[in-house]
């Protein structure tokens, strides 16, 4: 299967993050079966893709037409049988529960085509898990979008051990045409991406609370004036590579990071870098290559980022 062959897609799901997939597939003129159990939650559902269309033309996000011509090409049952009967790619976003979900996918197996690709939204349980309970494991997948679903860019997409090169690639095709930005996670890691960086973080805040090195209001502070404002458009490795450099950080990092193997084993990977000279834009190259002019617009775009985000800030106050 291959992107021009998807045209009905179902969602599992119409809490928080399933009725936000299906704002984005209706928007991509994909036709949505939006699946729940009761017809109160699915008018809740209904309410709720209805309320975000309206923000997002609001905020000139989305032109009006656009948002009139998505709503209509949403249609509700309480039946997965009814909604799978046909379908071309199914995304699951139920609570998260392991065996609710192996559940569904079961049931998927059984109610859709050979064709249909099966997609998780869970933001933590390895696609291999569900593959286990389907003839198709091929065809499953894990596609964590993050919130809200209807306007957060990112959707990491993870493969589970069988899953093929085709399924992968139609699904980030959707993706991108749904208007997100797909990332790929290598490895069949509990957490994925985004939500292991997120526990490190909250991790180190709550140790500093703990240990009265500062308060939650000052931690946040320091996040929402500094570093947020870098990672909105340069990322934490984009960042350390024009900010500071790969030198810096074997000076800075024995000091910081716990006595731990995994510890030592990131020190080693600075090492290299930092023993091949790769220390970031001041040599050419780091993690990736850099030449003047890009170094150049990196730091143009992190500067405009401050201060179009202490703008919209004090606007706000």
């Amino acid at each position: 299967m291959n992107i021009d062959d998807v045209k009905t897609t179902v969602v599992v799901g119409a809490g928080e993050v399933g009725h936000g997939i299906a704002v984005g597939l209706g928007m991509a003129g994909y036709q949505v079966r939006l699946v729940s159990t009761t017809e109160a939650s699915l008018q809740k559902g209904l309410a709720a893709i209805k309320a975000d269309l309206d923000r997002l033309v609001d905020l000139g996000f989305v032109d009006a037409n656009r948002a009139q011509a998505a709503l209509p090409r949403v249609s509700t049952t309480t039946s997965l049988e009814e909604a799978s009967q046909d379908a071309d790619m199914v995304f699951e976003a139920v609570y998260e529960n392991l065996e609710l979900k192996r559940k569904i996918f079961k049931e998927l197996d059984d109610f859709c085509p050979e064709r249909t690709i099966l997609a998780s939204s869970t933001s933590s349980i390895i696609p291999s898990l569900f593959a286990q309970v389907t003839k198709r494991p091929d065809k499953v997948l894990v596609a964590h979008y993050t919130g809200p679903a209807y306007l957060s860019p990112l959707v990491e997409i993870v493969r589970g051990e069988q899953t093929s090169g085709e399924a992968v690639d139609t699904v980030f095709q959707v993706l991108t045409r749904v208007g997100k930005r797909p990332v790929m996670v290598q490895k069949e890691v509990p957490g994925f991406i985004a939500n292991r960086l997120l526990a490190a973080l909250l991790r180190e805040a709550l140790s500093m609370v703990q240990r009265g090195v500062a308060s939650p209001e000052d931690i946040d502070t320091v996040l929402k004036t500094s570093h947020a404002r870098r990672w909105a458009v340069a990322g934490i490795f984009e960042t350390v590579e024009v900010a500071a450099g790969w030198d810096l950080a074997v000076a800075a990092f024995p000091s910081l990071l716990p006595s731990l193997d995994s510890s030592m084993d990131i020190m080693e990977l600075i090492h290299e870098k930092v023993d091949k000279g790769e220390l970031g834009s001041t040599t050419g190259k780091g993690f990736f290559d850099w030449t003047p002019e890009a170094a150049e617009a990196s730091r143009r775009k992190m500067a405009r980022a401050f201060i179009e985000i202490e703008k919209w800030s004090q606007a706000g106050e």
